[in-house]
Protein backbone atom coordinates (compact mmCIF):
# COMPACT_ATOMS: atom_id res chain seq x y z
CA UNK A 1 0.00 0.00 0.00
CA UNK A 2 1.38 3.63 -1.07
CA UNK A 3 2.41 5.89 2.06
CA UNK A 4 0.23 9.37 2.21
CA UNK A 5 0.73 12.99 3.00
CA UNK A 6 -1.29 14.17 5.27
CA UNK A 7 -2.56 17.71 6.21
CA UNK A 8 -4.37 20.00 7.49
CA UNK A 9 -6.43 22.64 5.32
CA UNK A 10 -8.42 25.88 7.40
CA UNK A 11 -11.90 26.55 5.31
CA UNK A 12 -13.61 29.48 5.28
CA UNK A 13 -16.89 30.35 3.83
CA UNK A 14 -16.79 33.69 2.20
CA UNK A 15 -21.34 33.83 3.10
CA UNK A 16 -21.57 33.20 6.89
CA UNK A 17 -17.38 33.06 8.04
CA UNK A 18 -17.96 29.68 9.43
CA UNK A 19 -14.43 27.86 9.45
CA UNK A 20 -12.52 25.23 10.52
CA UNK A 21 -9.60 22.79 9.58
CA UNK A 22 -10.21 19.95 7.51
CA UNK A 23 -7.97 16.85 7.58
CA UNK A 24 -6.40 15.32 4.20
CA UNK A 25 -4.43 12.98 2.47
CA UNK A 26 -2.71 12.47 -0.95
CA UNK A 27 -1.00 9.97 -2.69
CA UNK A 28 3.05 10.56 -2.35
CA UNK A 29 3.51 9.06 -5.38
CA UNK A 30 4.87 11.19 -7.67
CA UNK A 31 4.60 8.53 -11.05
CA UNK A 32 0.62 8.09 -9.94
CA UNK A 33 -1.58 9.48 -12.78
CA UNK A 34 -3.77 11.17 -10.46
CA UNK A 35 -3.15 12.87 -6.43
CA UNK A 36 -5.86 10.79 -5.13
CA UNK A 37 -7.12 13.31 -2.99
CA UNK A 38 -8.93 12.40 -0.30
CA UNK A 39 -10.59 14.54 2.70
CA UNK A 40 -10.25 12.25 5.64
CA UNK A 41 -12.44 14.50 8.25
CA UNK A 42 -14.11 18.09 8.16
CA UNK A 43 -14.73 20.37 10.56
CA UNK A 44 -18.59 20.92 11.93
CA UNK A 45 -21.09 22.47 9.19
CA UNK A 46 -18.95 21.21 6.10
CA UNK A 47 -19.78 18.69 3.44
CA UNK A 48 -18.12 17.32 0.41
CA UNK A 49 -20.58 18.67 -2.43
CA UNK A 50 -18.66 17.25 -5.55
CA UNK A 51 -15.59 14.51 -4.47
CA UNK A 52 -12.61 14.63 -6.87
CA UNK A 53 -9.25 13.00 -6.73
CA UNK A 54 -7.77 16.60 -7.31
CA UNK A 55 -7.60 19.32 -4.67
CA UNK A 56 -8.81 22.61 -6.61
CA UNK A 57 -11.54 20.44 -8.33
CA UNK A 58 -13.37 19.25 -4.74
CA UNK A 59 -16.17 21.23 -4.01
CA UNK A 60 -17.25 22.15 -0.33
CA UNK A 61 -20.79 23.00 0.91
CA UNK A 62 -21.03 24.84 4.37
CA UNK A 63 -23.33 25.14 6.46
CA UNK A 64 -25.22 27.86 4.59
CA UNK A 65 -25.46 26.90 1.77
CA UNK A 66 -22.46 28.21 -0.03
CA UNK A 67 -20.49 25.92 -2.16
CA UNK A 68 -16.62 26.41 -2.57
CA UNK A 69 -13.47 24.71 -3.79
CA UNK A 70 -11.44 22.95 -1.36
CA UNK A 71 -8.38 24.93 -2.67
CA UNK A 72 -9.90 28.57 -2.07
CA UNK A 73 -6.69 29.84 -0.67
CA UNK A 74 -3.10 28.67 0.53
CA UNK A 75 -4.21 29.20 4.68
CA UNK A 76 -2.54 25.93 6.51
CA UNK A 77 -2.99 25.22 10.01
CA UNK A 78 0.42 26.00 11.99
CA UNK A 79 3.04 22.81 11.03
CA UNK A 80 0.24 21.35 8.73
CA UNK A 81 1.92 22.65 5.35
CA UNK A 82 2.27 19.57 2.70
CA UNK A 83 5.35 18.22 2.08
CA UNK A 84 7.14 18.57 -1.00
CA UNK A 85 10.28 16.55 -2.18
Amino acid sequence: MAARDRYSRKLECAMCGNSGYAEVSEDDMPTRKDPDFKIDALPIGFLTERPSKYPDRHMIRCRCGHIFKFQQKTVYAEGGEPRRR
